[in-house]
Order: structure tokens, then C-alpha cells, then sequence
């Protein structure tokens, strides 16, 4: 304040007073207007001037109109904001009173700060060739963002519209996805700041980013993302051979220390899944800082931000098909918190259920529902158990209106969420049976007889040939195991028909072979991006090879009449704690009884002989 209020420094200029140049240029003597522009324009322009010329033009605003929108322009690209303290303080002052004077500048000052949100950009000359990109090595960028936010608070504090002018201006100076990791980085996470200030955005801004992160996420499939870190790792193992022919690199490598080694391991091969999970990883620190406060969850703000993210995930996520990321911020948040699983769960299946819903949408929501279940260490088993009866129950009252009408034969475009819900049983329960057994196995088996998995199985409406193959035939292996129904037979009738599957359509039947009829994926197969996959780890189920010995006890059914201490017996060999893994996962992208052996945390599905 005393700095404001202070009179400027004497400088060396040219013309009258700012009020008196701007009068003569009204009256048509332009001469110290072409003057005053090209000293403001001067890249040259020493802290005094601006300082000097600013202060002029705070007490002047009044006559900054419309018509001298060229000089306006000018003043936004004055370099303020590498310049003192001084300089800044009295550039904030007058945005403040030309914003709150003139709105007809507003959308203008707006885009000058939002430029400023990503690193400066410097030009290298390579062969003659002029390549332009941001400056990372700028030691102030921090302090510069920091500042760019002031005066974007400052604005919003004199114009209560801004939020309405500035979104637009967000989603026009948005990256392309080709800039650099750090550009990319800088503008995501200047944008989450915002909403820290200006709440009402804060929709709106997950929209645009998360829209963003999707673009990135489908334009990098998941098999990509694999075959290139293969091809990294074989090329750094060639590498690593080659030297160690000629010298000992053990000793000097181990005393570089940890540091630049898991840098450079933690990056991914595929560039664009680099700034995937650059972004990822400052998504999933946003989640966290907005939801806990001192360390501890605040339950009211976590709420309103899962409410948020819900929309965003009905609106981007559901309709996309096959992402393989994304999604998981869903799975993050509710982490947090038992009710926001269940939340989700609730809110999935009214989508899974409302028949107004569009049939894939349907689906999807089906699938999302078994993947959650499956994949989240963190729900226990009375959810599951709860979620299994809801869908259950559903399939049964569907069997019932079906089973005897005109459309009770196998058909994906009439049957799809039917289907769907079937695969996310089977896949739940592929999952966890072990935990649903666990502890008392002749309570768990009759909860898992009250199911009623035969008259879904046997019914005309025929799953098991619609569903995964790889789905099915760990869910046979199963059921058998515990004498719970018989799917083999149906299998095998399944496959002698070679899998026609009839599809309706405008031009009449089509009828072709295919083992992924549902099109349908696990949305929450494993994560593989490097350094986001960390804050997953903790909080996902993972899955083991199957064993010799564990194969031979698939295909060996239990005996009935198992007295307690056989029980017991069964539960320590067999039962692993409710934390523990089952040995395979069967893989969306793959239909057959074969998935990516580079496929981390999803094995090789195992194929389990029919019994003879």
C-alpha cells in the first residue's frame, strides 16, 4: 500500500502527460500516441518506465475505451511478470482498475493470464531449423504461476462474471496433446487451481480435463503401451550386455544411488502414455488434497467432489468404450470411504436396470459393476454378497419374463444387459469365491446354492454362449468344484454349433461367428502406467499364476458330507484372507483361453480341461 501510494520515479520520456497525449489523440493529433505506443512496445522498456507509465495509466482508466483497444493490447503484452516485485505489484493495481472501469477489456486480460499458465516458449535453432517449445529450465516458473493466479483472483474479485467469460478461453488455449510432457503438465495443473478459487468451475474444468485425459487414454491402447515397453526393455537389455562385454558397470552403478535410475525407469516407453500418466498422477494428488484436510477425510468436501466426478463419468466415461485409465479416478475416490463404493455401486445398477437407458449404456454399466467388484481390495464381502443377490434376483425376475415368450432364444441385440449382468457374476464370482467360502465353507456354499447359477445357466436364453469364453470357462471350473451347477455339457453343445450368433438388424438376421459377441471389456483391468499405478497398487486386487497342484484341485470336485474338521482342513490348504489373490484374471481384449503374456497382473488365462 505504501509503494501504491507513492509517487512514481522520475524517468526519461517523451510527451506531455498520459491524460494530455490521449486528448490530442481524440482531436485527431495522433503524433505522441505513435510515440507512447512504441515506448510501451520497446523490448528494452527499463522497470522504471512501466512502473512509471502504469501508474499514469491507473489514474487514466476512464479513458481507456473501446476505441483504444490497439493500446490496451500493448499494455497486456508488457513483460510483467519476470520483472520486480515492483512491477508486479502495480501491473496487479492497474488490471484491477481497468477490469473494474472498462469490462469491454475483460476478455482480453483474461486470455494475457491464461497464456501465462503453461512455460514460456524459447526458439533452438537445429540445423538451420527453428524448434519451438517450453522453456523447462525456468527456475520461476512457480512463482510465476503463482502470480498469474493472483491476478486472475484479482479480476474475478472486480468482475463477479468472469467465470463465465473464462471457461471458454480455458478450453481454447488447452494444449494439444503433442506439446511437451512439462506444457501439458503446467496447464492441467494451473486449471485445478482455479477451481480452488472460483468453486463454480470446478465442474466444468474436470469436464475439460478428464475430456482431454480420454483422448489421450483411447488413442493408446493398452497392447501399445505393452509392446512398447518390450521393445524399450529389450533394446536396454542389449545395451546392458553390450557394455558389460567390455567393462564392470556393477560397482559404479551402485553407487549412483536410486534416484536417476527410477527416473528413468519410471518413464513410459509410448510417449503419449507419458503424458497420460503425468496427468493421471496429478489427477489422482488433486482427488486427494480437495478430500482430506490436515491428513484427515473431510466427508463434505469429498462428497460434493464425488458428486462432480460421478457427472463427469455419466457424461464422458460411460459412453466411451474400452479405456483402459481413465476411469480410475472413479476407483480412487471411493477408496476413501466405504459409502462412496457403495454410492457407486447404487449408481451403476439404477443404470444397469432403468430399461429407458440405451442398451449399451446398460452394458457398460454391468460391466463396470463386476470389474468394481472384483478389482476393489477395499469392498468387503458383505458388499459383494449384497450386490450378487441384487443382480441375481434381477436375472431370475428377467428369466421369468422371458423364458416362455417369442424372444426366448440366444440373441445379444435383444438380451444384451441380460447378458452383460451374467458376465459380471460369473466374473465376481471367478473372483471372489474364495472370500464368499471363507471361514465357513458349509455357510458359504449355501449361500452360493441359493443363487441359483443352474436355472441361470440352463435357460433358453443360453449365457454361457454369449460370455467371454475365457469367463466361462473358469466360472465352469468353479461351479463344478463346488458342485454347484454343470456347465460342461452346455459348453460343449455351445462349441459344436461353432458359436453362430444372430444379430437383428434393418437388413434382416446376420448371422456370423464371433467370441466376444458382448463386445465387452473389464474396465478396471490392471493399471500399467508407471507412476500413477502406485496410488492404485495399494487399493487393487491382483492375481497369481495357477499352479500345477491348484489345476488339479479345479478339476477334483469336493465331497459332500465334509464333516467340520474336513472343513477346516479345506480352509487352511485352500482358503486364502479376505486381502489375498486368486490365481488368474480372464482378459477383456483377449476372447479365447489366451491373454497378453506381458499383460501385468492379468496371466496367461488357464484352460481347464473338460472332465472326461
Amino acid at each position: 500500500d505504501e509503494f501504491i501510494s507513492s509517487p512514481p520515479r522520475k524517468t526519461v520520456r517523451f510527451g506531455g502527460t498520459l491524460t494530455e497525449i490521449l486528448l490530442k489523440y481524440e482531436k485527431g493529433d495522433t503524433t505522441d500516441f505513435e510515440l507512447l505506443k512504441h515506448q510501451l512496445s520497446d523490448p528494452d522498456i527499463k522497470d522504471a518506465q512501466i512502473i512509471n507509465w502504469l501508474h499514469e495509466f491507473r489514474a487514466s482508466v476512464a479513458y481507456l475505451t473501446k476505441e483504444l483497444e490497439q493500446l490496451v493490447k500493448i499494455l497486456l503484452k508488457l513483460p510483467w511478470l519476470r520483472r520486480s516485485r515492483e512491477v508486479v505489484e502495480e501491473y496487479l493495481g492497474f488490471l484491477g482498475n481497468l477490469v473494474s472501469a472498462q469490462t469491454v477489456h475483460l476478455r482480453p486480460c483474461l486470455r494475457m493470464i491464461v497464456s501465462q499458465f503453461v512455460p514460456p516458449r524459447i526458439t533452438i535453432r537445429e540445423d538451420d531449423v527453428d524448434i519451438s517449445d517450453s522453456d523447462d529450465d525456468d527456475e520461476n516458473l512457480s512463482e510465476n504461476f503463482n502470480t498469474c493466479h493472483r491476478a486472475l483472483q484479482t479480476v474475478a474479485r472486480y468482475v463477479p462474471s468472469t467465470p463465465q467469460f473464462l471457461m471458454p478461453i480455458l478450453v481454447e488455449y488447452f494444449p494439444f496433446i503433442n506439446k511437451s510432457e512439462r506444457t501439458l503438465e503446467c496447464y492441467v495443473h494451473n486449471l485445478l487451481r482455479v477451481t480452488v478459487y472460483l468453486p463454480t468451475l470446478r465442474l466444468q474444468i474436470l469436464e475439460l480435463i478428464i475430456e482431454k485425459l480420454l483422448k489421450l487414454d483411447v488413442s493408446t491402447p493398452q497392447q501399445d503401451i505393452e509392446d512398447a515397453e518390450e521393445t524399450a526393455n529389450n533394446s536396454a537389455s542389449e545395451e546392458k550386455s553390450a557394455e558389460e562385454g567390455l567393462f564392470d558397470m556393477e560397482e559404479d552403478e551402485d553407487r549412483k544411488g536410486n534416484k536417476v535410475v527410477s527416473s528413468s525407469s519410471e518413464r513410459m516407453a509410448h510417449p503419449l502414455a507419458e503424458r497420460l500418466d503425468i496427468l493421471m498422477t496429478i489427477l489422482f494428488s488433486y482427488i486427494k488434497d480437495v478430500c482430506h484436510v490436515d491428513g484427515k477425510l473431510d466427508i463434505s468436501n469429498t462428497k460434493d467432489l464425488y458428486r462432480d466426478l460421478v457427472s463427469v463419468f455419466d457424461k464422458l466415461i460411460l459412453p466411451t468404450h474400452a479405456s483402459c485409465h481413465v476411469q480410475y479416478f472413479m476407483f480412487y475416490i471411493c477408496s476413501f470411504k466405504l459409502g462412496l463404493a457403495e454410492a457407486f455401486l447404487d449408481h451403476l445398477w439404477k443404470k444397469l436396470q432403468d430399461p429407458n437407458n440405451p442398451s449399451v449404456i446398460r452394458q457398460t454399466a454391468g460391466s463396470y459393476i463386476g470389474s468394481f467388484l472384483a478389482r476393489a481390495k477395499f469392498i468387503p464381502v458383505v458388499t459383494v454378497k449384497a450386490c450378487l443377490d441384487l443382480l441375481v434376483n434381477w436375472m431370475h425376475k428377467y428369466i421369468d419374463n422371458q423364458d416362455r415368450g417369442a424372444n426366448a432364444y440366444c440373441d445379444v441385440a435383444l438380451h444384451g444387459p441380460f447378458y452383460s449382468t451374467c458376465q459380471a457374476v460369473f466374473y465376481t464370482l471367478i473372483f471372489r469365491h474364495k472370500q464368499l467360502l471363507d471361514g465357513n465353507l458349509r455357510k458359504g456354499l449355501s449361500y452360493l446354492q441359493s443363487l441359483n447359477f443352474e436355472r441361470i445357466v440352463m435357460c433358453q436364453l443360453n449365457p454361457l454362449k454369449i460370455c467371454i469364453p475365457s469367463v466361462v470357462n473358469l466360472f465352469a471350473a468353479i461351479t463344478r468344484k463346488y458342485q454347484l451347477v454343470f456347465c460342461y455339457t452346455i459348453i460343449e453343445r455351445n462349441n459344436r454349433q461353432f458359436i453362430p450368433v444372430v444379430r437383428s438388424g434393418t437388413g434382416g438376421d446376420l448371422v456370423q461367428t464371433c467370441t466376444n459377441p458382448l463386445d465387452s471389456f473389464f474396465p478396471f483391468d490392471p493399471y500399467v502406467l508407471k507412476r500413477s499405478k502406485k496410488t492404485i497398487d495399494p487399493i487393487y486386487q491382483f492375481w497369481e499364476e495357477l499352479s500345477a497342484e491348484d489345476l488339479e484341485n479345479l478339476k477334483k470336485p469336493i465331497k459332500k458330507g465334509t464333516s467340520e474338521d474336513e472343513d477346516d482342513d479345506f480352509l487352511k490348504g485352500e482358503t486364502p484372507q479376505n486381502d489375498g489373490v486368486v490365481e488368474i484374471a480372464p482378459n477383456s481384449y483377449e476372447s479365447n483361453t489366451r491373454s497378453p503374456v506381458s499383460s501385468v497382473g492379468s496371466p496367461a488365462d488357464c484352460y481347464v480341461p473338460f472332465p472326461q
